[in-house]
């Protein structure tokens, strides 16, 4: 059965109105039993098909079904469902009854191929909720309120106009309006708690333009450059965060790493999950900081170093 054809059928009806099977028969050389299967198959995808008896009949859409008239290839239908299978998997909304109905009109069995999972092992349940609530209030322009902690650990009560989600660097953010602080902000999710939607509407999103420009004049970052060296038993982290230009083989296995990251609390934790497989060379400000806290830590389980 041609994919192709049953996307003319649809756009042929949709140009005329009303057709008969007999002429869909005669325009793609196939028989009327063709036809009524081809029918069949439109039905069953959920496209609201339907032929009537009698003088005036014939094969009609439901008068409030839209379509796009473009017709799609088979790299085109491919790529539709790629795009529907990747929210599918990143667990988007209500998105799977999308991509069984269209799988089912391409007549694609090959769908789920990927999966993914955002959420930690052992997480709560309910913050996969948080991403229906965000999308609702998104959609609906509605304002969120939440209490949510910065990289320094303080807490505040944010009222936002949700704008978009962001996934970047292993986390989910979202980017919106914030009414406290009067500006446009990023807020990554899983330090936002509380999550509940006000029922007041957003005014201050009115255009992608004038978020944009907030946005990117508010969420400037500070990077500092390093020089990291990491040991060779820390070679599958080293491919997993670094691009490949940053780094340089040394001849007892190791690595050095040369890269800007931005300043912020957030740096030293993450330079410590490499454990004592990183050891900051340069600059010396980082260094000592490091030295400190290592000390820090040792003398909290009261050890000597």
């Amino acid at each position: 059965m041609q994919i192709s054809r049953l996307f003319q059928i649809v756009y042929i009806i949709l140009k005329k109105g009303t057709v008969t099977a007999p002429e869909l028969a005669k325009r793609f050389e196939v028989s009327i039993r063709t036809i009524y299967r081809d029918i069949d198959a439109l039905s069953q995808a959920g496209i609201p098909i339907y032929a009537s008896q009698g003088k005036g009949g014939g094969i009609s859409l439901s008068e409030n079904f839209i379509l796009n008239k473009l017709l799609l290839s088979e790299k085109e239908q491919d790529e539709i469902l790629l795009a529907l299978q990747s929210l599918s998997a990143i667990r988007y909304p209500e998105v799977d009854n999308v991509l069984f109905k269209l799988s089912s009109l391409f007549f694609k069995s090959k769908v789920n191929w990927i999966e993914v999972e955002f959420s930690t092992w052992g997480s709560d349940p309910k913050q996969k909720e948080v991403f229906g609530l965000l999308k609702k209030a998104i959609l609906e322009h509605q304002v969120i309120a939440f209490t949510y902690f910065n990289v320094a650990g303080e807490k505040s009560e944010r009222q936002v106009e949700p704008e978009k989600l962001l996934f970047k660097d292993k986390s989910w953010y979202l980017k919106g309006y914030c009414l406290q602080r009067m500006a446009c902000r990023t807020f990554k999710i899983t330090r936002m708690s509380d999550i509940r939607v006000t029922g007041d509407s957003g005014t201050h999103l009115t255009s992608q333009e004038q978020y944009s420009t907030a946005s990117s004049n508010d969420s400037v970052t500070v990077t500092i450059p390093l020089k990291l060296k990491i040991a060779a038993e820390g070679a599958y982290r080293v491919y997993d965060d670094f691009c490949e230009k940053d780094l340089t083989k040394n001849e007892d296995g190791s690595y050095t790493v040369n890269v800007s990251m931005p300043e912020g609390e957030w740096l030293y934790n993450y330079l410590f999950s490499f454990g004592p497989l990183l050891e900051v060379i340069k600059p010396q400000s980082i260094r000592a900081q490091m030295i400190n806290r290592i000390q820090s830590m040792a003398n909290q389980y009261h050890l000597k170093t």
